[in-house]
C-alpha cells in the first residue's frame, strides 16, 4: 500500500497509514493556530540562523530557508496560500510549502528543534504581542477619561455608596477614579510581558539537544530577555497565556463596572450622560428609545474572558510535565479572549471620548439624599467641638426633620437647628451647598476641583 506522504509525514516511518477522518479533525488545529503564522515564520527564520552561524548548517541552506520562510510569509499575508487540515498545524503547513519552494533543504529546518519548543515559542511571542497592543489600548482609554476628568473638574456629581446618594464628588473625580483601575491593569500587563520574556526555543522535545546551538542567539534576535532555563518547564509552561487570561479578566471586570454606570446613567430615571449615536442603537417597535448596546456588549464581554480563563485552568491543572496533547486547547480561548478584550476597550474608548454629562442634572442630584449631611457633622466637630458620635446623632436628628418637612438640610432654618444644638451659628450654611462640600474635600486623593486639576496633570504628564 502507498502511504499518503502529506498526512502522515511529521510522523516519520511508526505509522503505516494516515490517521483516520475522526482523528484527523480532533487533531489538527490549522483551524485556529494559524494565526500564529508571523510569529511561527519569525521563529524559524532565527533558528535557521543560528544553525547557519553554528555550522549546524550550511551557509546556502540557511539562507534558502530564511528566504523562503520570507515568500511563505507573503502568500500568507496576501491570501494565496493554501492551508491544509491534513498537515495538522501551521508548522507542518509552512514546512510542507518550504519544502515546495527550496526543496530538500527545507527539512533540515526543524534540525534541533521540536514541535514542542517551537509552538511554546511561537505562542509566547503572539501573547507578547497582544500585550503590546492592549498596553496601548488601555493607553489611549486613560487619555480619554483624563479628558473627561480635566473638563469636569468642577461639576459636581452624586457620590454613591450600595448606589444610594453618600456625598458630593467631582466628575473629574469620578473619571480619574477609572484612570487609577486602568493604571493598574497597565501595570499587570507590563509585569506580564517582563515575565513572560524567555525564550523556549531550542529546548527541544523537553530534554534540550545535543546539537551545538547558541539559544542566546535566537532569543536575542527574537527579543527575549534570556533563553528559558529548564527545558522541561520551556516546553509545558502555559504561566504566560494564563497570565494573560488573568490580567484580561481584570481589565474586563473593570471595564464592565463602566458600562454598568453607562446604562444607569443614561437611562431617563437618571439622565447624567448622553451617549453618542455612534454607540447606541434604537428599537425596531419603540421609536422613542436610544438604547446603549455598546455599553451592554462590553459589559457582557467579561464573561467570555472569564470563562476562557477557567477552561485554560482546567486544561493545565492535571497535566504532568511535560508536553500533552491537552495543551493544543490553549489557544483558542486566548485568541477569543484577546479579540473581545480590545474590541471591548476600543469601544470603550469611543464611548468615553463621546459622552456628554449632563452638568444641571448631575448638580441636582448631587444635592438631594442629604448629601452634604457627613459636612454638617464634621462642622459640627470642627466648629462646636462635639465628639464625633454625637455630632452624628445631631446631624440625624435633623435630617429626620429634614424628611418630616420633606425638604433638604440648606432648607431647614437656623433656628430649627438650633432647636436642636444650641451651638449652630449661620456659619453652617456654607458647608452645606454641594460647591464648598466638594471643595471642602482637599485631602490627597480627595475630590476638590483643586486635587482633580493636580492628578490631571500628573496622569497627562503619565501618558504623554
Amino acid at each position: 500500500m502507498t502511504q499518503d506522504r502529506s498526512s502522515n509525514q511529521m510522523w516519520g516511518g511508526r505509522f503505516a497509514s494516515g490517521p483516520d477522518a475522526i482523528m484527523e479533525a480532533i487533531n489538527a488545529s490549522i483551524g485556529f493556530d494559524k494565526r500564529l503564522a508571523r510569529q511561527d515564520i519569525e521563529g524559524s527564520r532565527a533558528h535557521a540562523a543560528m544553525l547557519g552561524a553554528t555550522g549546524i548548517l550550511t551557509d546556502s541552506d540557511a539562507e534558502a530557508i530564511r528566504e523562503g520562510l520570507l515568500t511563505v510569509l507573503s502568500e500568507i499575508e496576501g491570501g494565496t496560500f493554501e492551508f491544509s487540515t491534513a498537515l495538522e498545524d501551521i508548522h507542518m503547513n509552512v514546512e510542507n510549502r518550504l519544502r515546495e519552494l527550496i526543496g530538500e533543504a527545507a527539512g533540515r529546518l526543524h534540525t534541533a528543534r521540536s514541535r514542542n519548543d517551537q509552538v511554546a515559542v511561537d505562542f509566547r511571542l503572539w501573547v507578547r504581542d497582544q500585550l503590546d497592543a492592549l498596553d496601548g489600548a488601555l493607553t489611549a482609554l486613560m487619555r480619554a477619561y483624563v479628558a473627561q476628568a480635566e473638563a469636569g473638574a468642577d461639576m459636581v456629581m452624586p457620590g454613591f455608596t450600595h448606589l444610594q446618594t453618600a456625598q458630593p464628588v467631582t466628575w473629574g473625580h469620578h473619571m480619574l477614579a477609572y484612570v487609577e483601575m486602568f493604571a493598574r491593569d497597565r501595570s499587570r500587563v507590563r509585569d506580564a510581558r517582563a515575565r513572560m520574556n524567555e525564550s523556549p526555543l531550542g529546548a527541544a522535545a523537553l530534554a534540550g539537544t545535543s546539537f551545538p546551538i547558541d539559544r542566546h542567539m535566537t532569543a536575542q534576535a527574537l527579543g527575549f530577555d534570556r533563553p528559558a532555563a529548564n527545558s522541561l518547564d520551556a516546553v509545558s509552561d502555559r504561566d504566560f497565556a494564563l497570565e494573560f487570561l488573568s490580567l484580561a479578566s481584570i481589565c474586563a471586570t473593570h471595564l464592565s463596572r463602566f458600562a454598568e454606570e453607562l446604562v444607569i446613567w443614561s437611562s431617563a430615571q437618571f439622565r447624567f450622560v448622553a451617549l453618542s449615536d455612534r454607540f447606541s442603537t434604537g428599537s425596531s417597535i419603540m421609536p422613542q428609545k436610544k438604547n446603549p448596546d455598546a455599553a451592554e456588549l462590553v459589559r457582557a464581554k467579561v464573561g467570555r474572558i472569564n470563562g476562557a480563563l477557567i477552561s485554560l485552568l482546567t486544561v493545565m491543572k492535571g497535566l504532568p510535565l511535560t508536553y500533552s496533547k491537552d495543551m493544543q486547547e490553549d489557544k483558542e480561548q486566548v485568541f477569543d479572549a484577546a479579540d473581545s478584550l480590545m474590541l471591548a476597550l476600543a469601544a470603550m474608548e469611543g464611548m468615553v471620548r463621546d459622552m456628554a454629562p449632563r452638568a444641571d442634572n448631575l448638580r441636582a442630584a448631587a444635592g438631594s439624599g442629604f448629601s452634604t449631611a457627613t459636612d454638617l457633622a464634621d462642622w459640627l466637630v470642627r466648629e462646636l467641638g462635639l465628639p464625633f458620635r454625637e455630632a452624628h446623632h445631631v446631624t440625624g436628628t435633623l435630617v429626620k426633620l429634614a424628611e418630616d418637612k420633606n425638604c433638604d438640610l440648606p432648607d431647614l432654618t437656623l433656628e430649627e437647628m438650633r432647636a436642636v444644638n444650641q451651638g449652630i451659628n449661620a456659619g453652617v450654611f456654607e458647608v452645606l451647598g454641594v460647591d464648598n462640600s466638594v471643595a471642602s474635600r482637599a485631602s490627597y486623593g480627595g475630590t476638590s476641583p483643586a486635587g482633580v486639576r493636580a492628578q490631571v496633570a500628573r496622569w497627562k504628564e503619565d501618558l504623554a
